[in-house]
């Protein structure tokens, strides 16, 4: 039989969240870990037990100490009402959709991210670029998965775009169908480990959950053969246990991320451009007619590419943030 803290260490239980619990609040409540997001309800699981609670601990609270999927709470053991939500180790959000002053959480505690882009005509890389700033805003460990290689000439093509993007990145390219093709992404779905899905609908998110899952739970929808892309599958946030021990968190497909207080993450994306951006004249340089630019000057020279300039410089606007400030902070 299990003992409780191997019961939580298989839920991604570490010493990080432990370390937050007082003596008092130990004999008190329970750990639990939010495994789905209802409206109006949420699923939780502990040591031997799974249930739902109301989703809000308290209405006058801050949006970020609401609950989302992938948090760790504190349930009171005789009321089993939730009393509060464990510090996170990182937590993925974006602007809503409806209210660009908002922010929308979408998950918590996660090890390590899965952008997952298809092999055809709706292969983007600045929607690539997109998710990496999120993926190293937050710290986590990003790896690009590559699907649909059957509807690709050259999938080779594909992969090479991806590792462009930056120095490093890891790249993995699949058959989500098939569980041998898949099983290049075990290492990083082992006990307790934590995965979120991110990317497009249509990209085969659901496939690739039930694949590595062995099931067919997650329904599934053909893409358009017009351009490449697909309806939502997934309408809500979920972990899925996966064979090796490790929790896959499969989220609603977001075409277009508005991404919210992201400049770290864009520095380090891009920052082959913000080296760049160090040898301009002035310091203050906002890289369009001044005299000597050093991007411009990169670009003419061919050492930089302007439609990835271009994607930088839109970027750092939807943040917020100056174009040229990075080269004065770093200066």
């Amino acid at each position: 039989m299990k003992s409780t803290e191997q019961a939580l260490a298989e839920l991604g239980w570490r010493a990080f969240f432990s370390e937050q619990v007082s003596v008092e609040e130990a004999l008190q409540c329970h750990p639990v870990r939010v495994m789905a997001v209802h409206r109006g309800k949420i699923d939780v699981a502990g040591a031997g037990s799974q249930y739902s609670i109301a989703p809000y601990i308290h209405d006058a609270l801050p949006t970020d100490d609401h609950p989302t999927v992938g948090d760790w709470l504190l349930i009171d053991k005789v009321s089993l009402q939730p009393t509060r939500v464990l510090r996170r180790l990182n937590l993925f959000k974006r602007r809503a959709p409806a209210d660009a002053r908002k922010e929308q959480m979408i998950a918590a505690n996660v090890d390590t991210l899965f952008i997952v882009a298809s092999c055809n005509q709706d292969f983007s890389v600045a929607r690539l670029e997109r998710y990496l700033v999120l993926a190293h805003e937050v710290g986590v460990n990003p790896v690009v998965v590559l699907t649909k290689t059957d509807l690709a000439d050259a999938p080779d093509a594909f992969v090479a775009a991806a590792r462009a993007i930056e120095p490093g990145l890891r790249v993995e390219i699949v058959d989500g169908r098939d569980p041998a093709s898949v099983s290049c992404l075990a290492t990083w779905c082992g006990k307790g480990e934590t995965v979120a899905l991110l990317g497009s609908s249509g990209v085969g998110k659901s496939t690739l959950v039930n694949t590595l899952r062995g099931s067919e739970d997650i329904a599934t929808q053909p893409i358009r053969a017009t351009d490449g892309t697909g309806r939502h599958t997934t309408t809500g946030r979920e972990m899925h246990r996966l064979e090796g021990g490790g929790w896959l968190l499969d989220t609603p497909g977001m075409r277009e991320l508005q991404l919210a207080d992201a400049a770290t993450g864009i520095a380090e994306v891009f920052d082959d451009i913000l080296l760049v951006a160090q040898d301009c004249r002035f310091s203050d340089c906002a890289h369009g007619s001044e005299p000597g630019c050093a991007i411009r000057a990169a670009i003419s020279e061919g050492t930089l590419a302007s439609e990835r300039v271009d994607r930088w410089r839109r970027l750092a606007a939807e943040d917020g943030v100056d174009a040229g400030l990075p080269a004065k902070r770093r200066r």
